[in-house]
């Protein structure tokens, strides 16, 4: 035995070594020590420092926040006012006109004091170059009458004149409505399609002035359907439906546009009247309004240097903003010429800045904020957006009616709002860099002076280490006789005695290693045995049972009606097709065919499997003794063969049941019964029924009285009408993306092929699910009959 003492000397060093590793930790304990104490003071400055600078962002970032929501609500409330204030005033208009609509005796009074009025005349001067006739310069209202409304010695036809006459309360509330709340451009009449006159205020050549904007427009058939297509039909659907109405309100507005004559940004108003019965449009009152006012609101908006506002629509065309919100958003703007108008178009979808052409607006009324970066000089700038939706109105965009909400926006530059907290917010950090710095400094040089100090006194704790590591390369070299001696009771001491007791049992077990290999070896042979045997007798039992599996498929099949016996069937085509999704299915269908009756059953037992076809052919055997006996009555029927499976089920204690209809044919129509999946039936001439059995039966086997539960329905069945029945296997099939095949698709499948016969149809419908289905795994049984009347 040769024995190993620890060295005198403290030996050499190397960076491998593990007087290396100790110098290492222990500095690095010491490192730590110092880091700790210094990092302690440092992280309370900085926590304080981080405190504060919190503190006050958050305080000035809720105030700057809520200050701009504050802005931009009552921004919004305004605006919303001011155009609430002009459709007040339209409605106004509007409700008197319905009134005198309603009450026609009270509009021909009214109409009749007024005319006494020389300077309320409504009469009427006939131009015959331009055919249309128009009322005088002097009366406070313009009334226009189309050439199309014109008889053929110029007076306007009986509607027209009903027209100018409900309209003439206009002379005295036009220029009151005018002279009162935001400023208009005028208000107008327009009647109903079948007599579309104006009576506009103020008093304008309208009449000429429509003559050069909009030539043929005097053409006819109609002012709403040349100027504004689409509006009166809109309020027409309404009335049929009323929940196709975008708003809660009538009033539809325009897009806004730049005026042919003023060369103002405008927007229209309309509101409908109606008959006194409420079945139709009368006619609708309109005012023109110009966004000037919107236009100021917006452009004056003024926060810190950099913060502009913007109003835009909801596909994102910006109406309103000033020269730094346009430059900022990075729009530009090109004029989108139309028919009589020009619309301004300057798109944020069509913005420069990436950030901006992205940017999504609210969905709803509530204040939205959004932090972006846009590009200004290569340097990406962190602007706030805050966004705020006008209230929605109904927006006629030239075709048809649909929902609009604008949105009022502001934009600020966060440097701009948050600057003096930024400019804090850096001195605080310069001053923290600087105290971490003189504490790595004190810290690097406390650290030198203790890693000398440890280094020194390490080679004498190392010692005993290496000797045990020298004693361990002795034993890597299969010298199991060396032993270790390391004087003293510390750890190292003890990991020596350890040491040496690992080696005798090392020395031990090599040299009876051969005998315990030998052991294991008749232990694995054993196991080896045990698991071959269990292998064979494993391999016969699945052989054993395909071969069940295998007879019982056949047995399935073989009870499935034969292409010659459904060939016997008078005045039926019938086609079948049945694929079970495992060995044996649990579908079942089958034709009963006894003299002049026809009985074809359909079913799907719970599960598929073994079980599920044991009980599909309990199912076949029943239904034909039951036809074979003569029982004609689909009711009794039902109730027999429920009764008959379920004790059945009983017996072989098995949970399945089924679901259950049959169809009997009899002198060209069908008796539906029993609860199964919906009845496709498709006339000869295209048409076609989804029938559903849900009321007629109850699962079978699941209880042993369903006669409370069964009901029948009568189809009518004649020459080229086919019946379509399946399983859910083919409407639940799914498709390489998880969808499903679906009753729609078999329906579509089944008009495609509906001009061939039951088997073209049958075959037609199969091609069409398995090329749905395509690559995908077949969960469950698939079952199909097609019935077509000769």
């Amino acid at each position: 035995m040769t024995v190993i003492n620890q060295p005198a000397s403290s030996g050499g060093f190397s960076l491998s070594s593990f007087r290396a590793k100790f110098v290492l930790v222990a500095g690095a304990a010491v490192l730590f020590n110092l880091l700790l104490s210094s990092g302690v003071a440092i992280f309370n400055v900085q926590r304080l420092s981080e405190d504060v600078a919190s503190q006050v962002g958050e305080g000035l970032t809720s105030v700057n926040e809520e200050y701009l929501r504050t802005y931009i609500e009552t921004t919004a409330q305004r605006a919303d006012l001011l155009l609430d204030g002009v459709q007040a005033q339209l409605q106004t208009l509007s409700s008197t006109i319905q009134y005198l609509t309603d009450n026609p005796q009270t509009s021909a009074a009214i109409g009749e004091s007024l005319r006494r009025d020389a300077t309320l005349s409504d009469q009427l001067i006939y131009n015959a170059a331009a055919d249309w006739a128009q009322n005088a310069p002097t009366a406070p209202t313009a009334v226009s009458v189309w050439g199309y409304l014109l008889d053929q010695a110029g007076r306007p036809t009986p509607a027209a004149e009903n027209e100018i006459e409900k309209s003439v309360i206009m002379d005295l509330l036009g220029p009151s409505l005018m002279a009162t709340g935001s400023p208009k451009l005028q208000m107008y009449y327009i009647g109903s399609k079948a007599a579309s006159i104006t009576r506009s205020v103020p008093y304008s050549d309208q009449a000429t002035t429509l003559d050069q904007i909009y030539p043929g427009h005097n053409e006819g058939p109609s002012f709403w359907d040349f100027f504004f297509p689409g509006i009166y039909e809109g309020w027409q659907s309404w009335i049929a439906n009323p929940s196709l109405r975008p708003t809660e309100s009538d009033i539809v507005t325009t897009v806004p546009y730049r005026d042919a004559t003023t060369g103002s940004m405008v927007v229209s108003y309309f509101i409908p009247n109606y008959t006194p019965d409420r079945s139709d449009v009368s006619g609708g009152v309109a005012v023109d309004l110009t966004l000037d006012q919107l236009v100021t609101l917006v452009e004056s908006v003024n926060i810190a240097e950099t913060g502009f506002g913007f109003l835009a629509t909801s596909n994102g065309n910006v109406l309103a903003t000033n020269q730094l919100g346009e430059r900022t958003l990075g729009l530009v703007a090109s004029d989108r010429e139309g028919q009589g108008v020009t619309g301004l178009d300057r798109s944020l979808r069509q913005s420069t800045q990436t950030s901006i052409a992205e940017l999504e607006l609210p969905g709803d009324q509530n204040t939205v904020l959004r932090h972006i970066f846009l590009q200004e000089d290569g340097e990406e700038v962190p602007y706030l957006v805050v966004l705020r939706q006008l209230a929605p109105t109904n927006l006629w965009n030239g075709q048809n009616i649909a929902a609009e909400t604008m949105t009022l926006g502001f934009v600020v530059s966060e440097r701009d709002i948050y600057h003096s907290l930024i400019s804090a917010q850096g001195n605080i950090s310069e001053a923290t860099r600087s105290i971490i710095n003189y504490q790595l400094i004190v810290a690097l040089l406390s650290l030198l002076v203790v890693l000398a100090a440890i280094y020194a006194v390490s080679g004498r704790i190392t010692a005993g280490l290496r000797a045990l590591a020298t004693t361990a390369r002795r034993l890597q070299d299969k010298d199991y006789s060396v032993r270790v001696a390391i004087p003293g009771r510390d750890e190292v001491a003890a990991v020596g005695v350890a040491f040496n007791k690992m080696a005798e049992e090392i020395s031990y077990h090599t040299e009876n290693l051969e005998g315990l290999v030998a052991e294991r070896t008749r232990d694995l042979e054993k196991a080896n045995l045990a698991i071959s045997k269990l292998n064979q007798r494993l391999e016969s039992e699945n052989f054993r049972l395909g071969a069940e599996l295998d007879i019982a498929r056949k047995i399935q099949m073989m009870v499935l009606p034969k292409e010659d016996e459904l060939g016997t069937v008078e005045r039926l085509e019938i086609a079948g097709y049945m694929s079970p999704a495992d060995e044996v299915g649990g579908d079942y269908y089958d034709v009963l065919h006894a003299g002049s009756r026809v009985k074809v059953g359909i079913g799907d037992v719970t599960g598929h499997g073994l079980e599920s076809g044991v009980l599909m052919l309990m199912v076949q055997s029943v239904a034909r003794g039951l036809q074979e006996s003569g029982n004609s009555n689909p009711r009794e029927f039902l109730e027999v063969l429920n009764r008959a499976i379920y004790k059945n089920i009983e017996r072989t204690r098995t949970d399945k049941h089924l679901s259950l209809a049959f169809l009997d044919y009899d002198d060209n129509r069908v008796t539906l019964s029993g609860q199964h999946e919906e009845v496709l039936v498709i006339r000869a001439d295209g048409t076609s029924e989804r029938v559903e059995t849900m009321d007629l039966g109850f699962p079978v086997g699941l209880e042993s009285e369903i006669g409370p539960f069964i009901d029948t329905l009568e189809i009518a069945f004649t020459t080229g009408d086919f019946i379509v029945l399946h399983t859910d296997g083919v409407t639940e099939a799914e498709g390489p993306d998880g969808s499903l095949f679906g009753f729609d698709r078999m329906l579509d499948s089944a008009l495609r092929h509906r001009q061939g016969s039951a088997e073209q149809i049958k075959a037609g419908i199969i091609g069409d699910l398995m090329s749905f289905i395509g690559t995908q795994k077949v969960h469950d049984d698939i079952t199909l009959v097609v019935m077509r009347h000769k």
